[in-house]
């Protein structure tokens, strides 16, 4: 399997959270243990999915976690876009969520411990962190910006598409392209903030949270993250326009095959498969960092041990 330390979009993260700054009863150890290619309970392998893990045993009064970011930090509105398949084990949150600060935060946090199978109830927490949530101790339940949804499917059973639209008055929340929830008003970050995307999957013991931690490894399997946004970056801003001198025009607009319940078909579906769509295109490789679509036959479509991911600018 492909090392994801060679990848130039994606970086692994290794740090330590106390349990002061986690708030929980436990300390958070995000760390590299090693590439997992995905097991199923019964022992199939599947080619489908890079694990993200929770472990049971403290290490130094910490839970093992993990994590990864864009390497981007350039990234304001657009669509984020990530295919997951949850954990059945209880004690662990996962969160989906572009960043700029604490403040500025857009999330989708899945509690396992939350998951009741017998009442079909699979709730999806949707949070803006904000200066008002900062004000409640960066609890946004104690705001406008909070939210609640069920998922109208079992997130444990297989692979769903989990969507964030980050537009320039709203944020709307999706899954498999049906509409959870928007939020709008004041606290929407500002177009200027330049985030990132990420992927976690942790526990802290927080009984009003995550739980946990699990009685067992708890995995969270990512299959793609597609991204389709505007940059904050000065120099990609120009190369757009460049790009687009008509941005009415018939052609300057393509459209974004979406994923549903009953269609996955455009899940292997990626801008970088078609030269007539990503025509210079500051793109990255796995080993020799940026280049135009000139000098390679695929751009930003990256297998990432078997993680696949796009992205591109412009919105």
């Amino acid at each position: 399997m492909p090392d994801i330390s060679t990848n130039t979009d994606w970086l692994r993260q290794e740090f330590n959270v106390t349990k002061a700054k986690a708030r929980g009863e436990y300390g958070e150890m995000f760390y590299i243990k090693d590439d997992v290619e995905y097991v199923d309970n019964i022992g199939n392998r599947a080619s489908d999915g890079l694990q993200l893990i929770v472990r049971q045993d403290l290490i130094d009064g910490m839970v093992p976690v993990a994590e990864v970011d864009t390497a981007r930090l350039d990234l304001s509105y657009g669509t984020f876009r990530a295919s997951m398949k949850l954990t059945t084990i209880p004690g662990t949150c996962a969160a989906f969520f572009w960043y700029f600060n604490d403040t500025q935060e857009i999330d989708m946090e899945f509690l396992s411990k939350d998951f009741d199978h017998s009442r079909k109830a699979y709730p999806v927490n949707l949070v803006l962190q904000s200066r008002a949530a900062a004000a409640h101790g960066y609890d946004a339940s104690k705001t406008d910006n909070f939210m609640q949804a069920n998922l109208p499917f079992d997130p444990t059973a297989d692979f769903h598409e989990y969507r964030i639209d980050y537009n320039p008055s709203e944020i709307l929340f999706y899954a498999d392209r049906v509409l959870l929830a928007k939020m709008n008003g004041s606290n929407v970050p500002s177009p200027n903030s330049n985030g990132h995307l990420i992927l976690s999957h942790w526990s802290n013991g927080n009984p009003k949270w995550s739980g946990g931690p699990p009685k067992e490894e708890a995995p969270l399997v990512i299959r793609y993250i597609k991204a389709y946004f505007n940059s904050t970056d000065p120099k990609r801003a120009q190369d757009w326009d460049g790009r687009c001198k008509n941005a009415k025009a018939e052609t300057s607009v393509c459209k974004i095959p979406v994923v549903t319940r009953e269609n996955q078909t455009a899940k292997d579906w990626f801008f970088s498969d078609y030269s007539d769509m990503s025509k210079n295109q500051t793109v990255y490789e796995i080993n020799s960092g940026a280049r135009t679509l000139e000098a390679m036959a695929r751009w930003m479509i990256v297998v990432v041990g078997l993680l696949m991911i796009g992205l591109a600018d412009g919105f």
